[in-house]
């Protein structure tokens, strides 16, 4: 189910990592913020709460598995996890492994910079992308109850 002129329904939302039956994975593009990524449900929903329970539970498996990738993979200093939704009303968490340093640490990433972003940090990180990224495609692929090691 689409609903026309949501930006959401009508682009991907960013580079697609996972497309699956019930949401997608996509990577933003952030500047600054290397792995910051978007768990978004395919259909248009508002509301996390407009889900039936099994899809709920999907949906959270989707970002707690984004989650423990983020960190087993890049080490970063926390984790962000955000599903706001009031520019763009289509059912999407932001999952954003966050760095000392990053441009607007230790604030959320929507506050204003306080720093540029150190280019040799977002190399670091973009290197670890390409392994970050097979290994979420495989977990994604068959999201497991529990994806904590």
């Amino acid at each position: 189910m689409r609903q026309a002129g949501c930006a959401l329904c009508d682009a991907p939302g960013g580079h697609v990592v996972f497309a699956g039956d019930k949401f997608r994975l996509v990577r933003a593009d952030e500047r600054g913020y290397p792995a910051f990524y978007r768990v978004v449900w395919n259909d248009h929903v508002r509301e996390f709460s407009e889900l039936a329970a099994g899809d709920r539970v999907a949906c959270t498996d989707a970002v707690v598995a984004v989650e423990c990738a983020l960190l087993e993979h890049l080490k970063p200093a926390k984790v962000n996890l955000a599903a706001l939704g009031n520019v763009v009303p289509h059912l999407h968490w932001h999952v954003i492994a966050r760095f000392d340093g990053d441009p607007a640490w230790p604030a959320p990433v929507w506050a204003p910079a306080q720093r540029d972003a150190d280019p040799a940090s977002i190399a670091r990180i973009e290197a670890l992308r390409t392994d970050l990224e097979i290994a979420l495609r495989n977990t994604l692929a068959g999201t497991p109850k529990d994806p904590r090691p």
